[in-house]
């Protein structure tokens, strides 16, 4: 199904045009009604004359988070305090929050984005989905209720938490979707598989996963165990939440919303455009958002775009899987080490959950590499010689993808502490010396 077809499948060259016409707006708005916006630009040399097609885009400065907590709370704002109606924070855990002002029409915009999503996922109005993303000033949970209610649907409005009370509403009320994290719907899976209750009892059969990144390999493991299909939703806390993006039936890479937000690839080290289909840091911006717009926002997720119509008949741009974040990605000893890497190893390997923990410290000037491994129920042992079998297997095969070897601690099943939000599974100790 396909929620709004034309501008889903619309030709390229048509939405260049409708790119061109908004980026020419959106342009004018921040330059006269936001002055660090304004400030930036005449320091580039760029008036919003300068702006006459989305080809110009690049004459633009770039915005980062650094320049979101500099203006903390509303210095990034285009519209004046009483057309904002509601804000949105990020869920970082120092500093201040990034905060991001909405309008009216930034939430039907928003609404809009997330229907296509659902649409993609083959839900529709008489279907009911449990929303299990956090509520309140995360964008999560309220951006997939909005996004429910636009198409029809009903929503269950359980944000996270109160396990034994989701899976009972997930089962009576019948929901078809199930709207979270990857980790918070991997602990609801074990949840539901060890609370007795038969599989065949509940009607859910889509999941939509979000919010942190997640491999190939989790998608299998979720869909094994809770009996779904998997979908990625993508979106950004300072973009405007999930909705940014979505996967269709194909799931050959994610299709953004790229007439709502203009999507660039560039050299994460240089800011230049990277060649069209070669991987580097993802670069947005925002081209119809009224109360804070942002322009050539560096998301520091790392990735591709993919131009070529897709089977299902879209022509919107698809995003390839997020490979890490630049900013995530953790430098050990000289090597690139992506927490993602880690976990598409333990969904491989039969004897470990995915739940892991990394820490990495630095002793006489050397860098460790510590990863906590959860050792599946069945595999678990007092034997000493079983569980160093398996501790010298896991770091072989984790060293044979990162490039560099961890020292693995084994530790018994649901010892790691679970996120019922955005998993933690990083500590990076040197940052405190």
């Amino acid at each position: 199904m396909i929620w709004n077809e034309s501008v889903e499948c619309m030709s390229r060259e048509e939405m260049r045009k409708v790119q061109s016409i908004r980026l020419k707006r959106v342009v004018e708005r921040v330059y006269h009604n936001c002055e660090p916006y304004r400030k930036r630009m005449q320091e580039a040399g760029v008036t919003p004359d300068d702006i006459q097609s989305i080809d110009d885009i690049v004459k633009l400065p770039f915005t980062s988070k650094k320049d979101l907590r500099d203006y903390y709370p509303f210095g990034l704002l285009s519209a004046p305090m009483s057309e904002i109606v509601r804000v949105h924070a990020s869920s970082g855990t120092t500093g201040k929050p990034i905060v991001v002002g909405y309008t009216r029409a930034d939430l039907a915009m928003w609404a809009e984005a997330g229907a296509r999503c659902l649409t993609a996922y083959g839900l529709g109005k008489n279907d009911v989905v449990q929303v299990s993303y956090g509520y309140g000033l995360f964008t999560g949970g309220l951006g997939a209720h909005a996004a429910v209610e636009n198409i029809g649907g009903t929503v269950i409005p359980m944000s996270s938490g109160n396990t034994e009370k989701q899976i009972m509403l997930m089962k009576d009320l019948g929901a078809k979707a199930l709207a979270a994290t990857p980790s918070y719907a991997l602990y609801l899976a074990e949840a539901l598989a060890n609370s007795g209750i038969p599989r065949d009892e509940f009607q859910l059969k889509v999941g939509i996963f979000g919010a942190e990144p997640w491999t190939e390999a989790m998608r299998k493991d979720l869909e094994a165990k809770l009996g779904i299909k998997a979908y990625d939703i993508y979106g950004l806390t300072e973009i405007s939440g999930p909705g940014v993006g979505f996967e269709c039936e194909c799931q050959n890479g994610t299709h953004l919303n790229e007439d709502l937000f203009y999507p660039e690839i560039i050299n994460p080290e240089t800011g230049e455009p990277v060649e069209p289909g070669k991987e580097g840091e993802l670069v947005f911006t925002t081209l119809t958002k009224e109360g804070m717009p942002l322009i050539r926002f560096r998301t520091r997720d790392l990735t591709k775009l993919i131009y070529e119509k897709c089977s299902c008949g879209r022509t919107l741009v698809r995003m390839g899987r997020i490979l890490g974040r630049s900013d995530d990605m953790l430098i050990i000893r000289g090597v690139n080490v992506f927490p993602s890497q880690v976990e598409a190893v333990l969904c491989e390997q039969e004897e470990f959950e995915p739940h892991f923990f990394i820490t990495v410290d630095r002793v006489n000037n050397t860098d460790t590499f510590e990863i906590q491994v959860e050792v599946k129920e069945a595999y678990y042992s007092d034997e000493i010689s079983k569980m160093l079998n398996l501790q010298k297997k896991l770091a072989h095969k984790i060293q044979s993808v990162v490039g560099i070897q961890p020292a693995i601690k084994l530790v018994e099943p649901r010892s790691i502490e679970r996120s019922q939000g955005k998993a933690k599974r990083v500590l990076d100790k040197r940052k405190f010396q």
